[in-house]
């Protein structure tokens, strides 16, 4: 259902939550599609087709509180250990 994206239960459901930090890294690096070395709002988007190719969109909405929930600085895109931070939670 739309704007029922709940990040904690996906990374739970994906199995994120108990890997490895390296594992939480590659998760990253996949995610980070443009390789800057930071998921910015555009990739978040995309989230969900990075665990399955048949994932939908995530919405507007939803990007950006995934966005607002991983990016601890406030700099606009969410860095490796905001990741992993938003990953453990």
């Amino acid at each position: 259902a739309a704007e029922s994206f709940n990040y904690k239960k996906f990374f739970e459901m994906v199995g994120l939550k108990n890997k490895s930090p390296e594992d939480v890294k590659k998760v990253f690096h996949i995610l980070d599609k443009d390789r800057s070395g930071f998921i910015e709002e555009e990739e978040l988007k995309f989230v969900l087709k990075g665990f399955a190719p048949d994932g939908r969109d995530l919405s507007d909405k939803e990007t950006k509180a995934l966005l607002a929930a991983g990016d601890k600085d406030g700099d606009g895109k969410i860095g490796a250990d905001e990741f992993a931070t938003m990953v453990a939670e």
